[in-house]
């Protein structure tokens, strides 16, 4: 009974900004444990790129697609459906920040956020649902949402509609998880603290320092991010619903001063 309880063989995955950072740590995480993996990103030699280098781990392929509006959503969708009639795992791991003080806080970097980080995640779900309800005829699909830690508690920085967006994103989760259960699709989420990154520039740059303020005394690695996406996504994670688990060595529960 508890043989492969996180393998993902047999599964196809799609995994939104997959190609650099968070995203594609997960999309190695997938493929190492046998799934087929799609990965898509505004840009499309990146995506291309990236793709050729995770092949070497198993079945990747690149699907290059802005999808921070709904019209790149249902472009994903399409483009998607072209290759497979069904969707076991998608992540919804796109995302953009924005930093600027509040008296200058201007439209674009609330609208351009926003935009990726909350209402992406919701319109791509919708423009896949139907072969995430043909892979929940079989078994859970899964949807990933990937918030992150400023959602849950509040950073230094004046990074405004990022905070919102990501906080959003964990109650969409929420009330996401409670309407498709009922179509055995299972939504959870990842509320990732300090990997480096291109967005998370100062984990990448100035790791000691930012792993000096985190409670476990390290920055998140590569593995870290794929565990907690491969039990989400494998059978293991089979009666977790409407959860964003916190991947942070302990920041959210600190009093520590953390900036993202």
């Amino acid at each position: 009974m508890m043989q492969d309880l996180f393998s993902l063989k047999g599964r196809t995955a799609l995994v939104t900004g997959g190609s650099r950072g968070i995203g594609r740590m997960i999309a190695a995480g997938f493929l190492e444990q046998g799934a087929r993996v799609y990965i898509a990103s505004r840009k499309a030699d990146v995506c291309e790129k990236t793709a050729e280098e995770l092949s070497g781990l198993g079945a990747c392929f690149s699907l290059p697609m802005d999808v921070s509006s709904v019209e790149g959503a249902k472009a994903l969708a399409k483009a998607f459906a072209a290759r497979e009639d069904k969707l076991d795992i998608l992540v919804n791991n796109a995302g953009a920040a924005w930093l600027e003080p509040f008296d200058k806080f201007s439209e674009k970097g609330w609208d351009k956020v926003v935009d990726l980080n909350l209402k992406s995640p919701f319109f791509v779900s919708q423009a896949l649902i139907a072969p995430l309800r043909n892979a929940a005829r079989i078994q859970p699909a899964k949807i990933i949402n990937v918030a992150s830690i400023d959602g849950i508690f509040v950073n230094p920085q004046e990074t405004y509609s990022y905070a919102a967006s990501k906080a959003g994103l964990i109650h969409l989760t929420r009330r996401m998880a409670l309407r498709l259960v009922e179509d055995n699709i299972l939504v959870n989420g990842i509320a990732p603290g300090a990997f480096a990154s291109e967005m998370n520039q100062l984990a990448r740059d100035h790791s000691d320092m930012v792993a000096a303020r985190v409670p476990a005394k390290r920055i998140g690695r590569d593995e870290d991010m794929a565990g907690v996406a491969v039990y989400l996504a494998s059978r293991a994670g089979d009666y977790v619903v409407g959860i964003t688990i916190a991947v942070d060595g302990g920041v959210t529960l600190s009093s520590i001063t953390y900036e993202a």
